[in-house]
């Protein structure tokens, strides 16, 4: 049974006399030069989409939010920016972009492959289930953050549910590449709270907490001093994909695990997830306002809708090119292909190079500062620009 979340504010009442007291109007109408001296638009959003895959070890988006920095970058000289919870999730911290897509890497594979759209919206109802397997303190600390982010943040996170048995988590490294990847147990129990949620709370995006095995000493270590490969990651995207699979909504996860001993060797990079006792606060602020997912299927798109043929161009490491939506990009038409931009310093375990697929990446940018990326996004930018204008004359 989906369990509702008390009221942030109990104390606070509306009363009708309120609703009937006059307004005070003054005198003088406010001057804003840009709606009253607007200039029409001719050019169409630039949209870019970044991704950092999931678990790989990726030496920029590998550990605790460091791709973030990145995404606001692009972000800036970008007019529409999609990417996934890998990038955009920092476990305690996050970064609100009015201008970036929160997309769970599922439905980024079925957005490239144009069978599903993008649907911005105001603001989603968020559920959250967590596993049964977690213990009591842990799970008080889950909903004390769902509790804190209605509160504070006034985020719509509506019901909770736990599940009718534990999800019993799996990890471990893949012995072919060394990325991250795992199991669910009880997927069938994950899925069925789901569609409690889904079906008799009217929620239309899901948090999830899994209690995943605490770590082997050597291999947390190593992570958190900012090396090595991130051992939930991989077990973390088979949970959402589960979920966006199954029922086409954003989701999303965090792990419950134990705090690990306090240490003076935690690299920058991880220490987003020291600084609190969960990393949940980034999922519910990112499915709050994630967009919608529309299938084909579901008839004619609506005019707000952002179909793969609207994106300009992908950017990810340069050994990461064999995902799925990867591929799709690649291997659009010529009119609807994105530019392909491959970051040759952002290095992960994987070896699937551009060469090996086929795949034409425009270039190969370093990630050696800020500036560059600027500099390299906006010539992009133009590039882009001039291609299409080409394909225009030629058509």
């Amino acid at each position: 049974m989906a369990l509702p979340l008390s009221p942030p504010f109990p104390g606070v009442r509306f009363t009708p006399s309120q609703a009937a007291a006059p307004r005070r109007r003054t005198g003088a109408r406010p001057f804003s030069p840009s709606a009253d001296a607007r200039t029409p638009c001719f050019r169409r959003p630039y949209t870019s989409v970044l991704i950092v895959p999931t678990g790989v070890g990726a030496a920029v988006g590998g550990f605790a939010g460091d791709a973030l920095p990145v995404a606001r970058t692009l972000a800036a000289v970008s007019d529409c920016v999609i990417s996934h919870p890998n990038v955009l999730n920092a476990a305690m911290l996050y970064w609100p972009m009015p201008n970036t897509l929160y997309v769970e890497g599922y439905a980024l594979d079925r957005f490239a492959e144009g069978s599903w759209a993008l649907q911005p919206v105001h603001q989603n109802k968020v559920g959250l289930v967590l596993d049964s397997g977690i213990e009591e303190d842990l799970r008080l600390r889950r909903l004390q953050v769902a509790d804190a982010a209605r509160a504070s943040l006034g985020l719509p996170v509506v019901e909770y549910i736990v599940t009718d048995a534990p999800l019993e988590i799996k990890t471990w490294f893949d012995p072919k590449c060394g990325k991250s990847t795992g199991s669910v147990g009880n997927s069938d129990s994950l899925l069925r709270a789901v569609d409690t949620l889904v079906n008799h709370s009217d929620v239309n995006a899901v948090a999830v907490v899994a209690r995943f095995p605490d770590d082997d000493p050597e291999d947390s270590d190593c992570y958190r001093e900012g090396k090595g490969v991130d051992l939930l990651a991989g077990v973390e995207a088979i949970i959402s994909h589960l979920i966006v699979k199954e029922f086409k909504i954003p989701a999303a996860h965090a792990p419950a695990v134990l705090p690990p001993p306090l240490s003076p060797l935690v690299s920058p990079r991880s220490a987003a997830e020291e600084i609190g006792y969960t990393f949940l606060p980034c999922v519910l602020a990112g499915l709050s306002n994630a967009p919608q997912y529309v299938t084909r299927r579901q008839g004619i798109l609506g005019s707000d809708c952002i179909v793969a043929g609207d994106v300009d161009s992908v950017i990810l490491p340069k050994d990461s090119c064999g995902g799925e939506g990867t591929l799709a990009f690649a291997r659009a038409s010529r009119k609807h292909k994105p530019l392909i931009i491959t970051v040759e310093e952002n290095e992960t375990v994987l070896d699937d190079t551009p060469d090996k697929f086929g795949i034409e990446a425009v270039c190969n940018l370093c990630l050696s500062s800020s500036s560059k990326f600027c500099l390299f996004l906006i010539s992009s930018y133009i590039l882009a620009f001039v291609s299409n204008f080409e394909c225009f004359l030629l058509s």
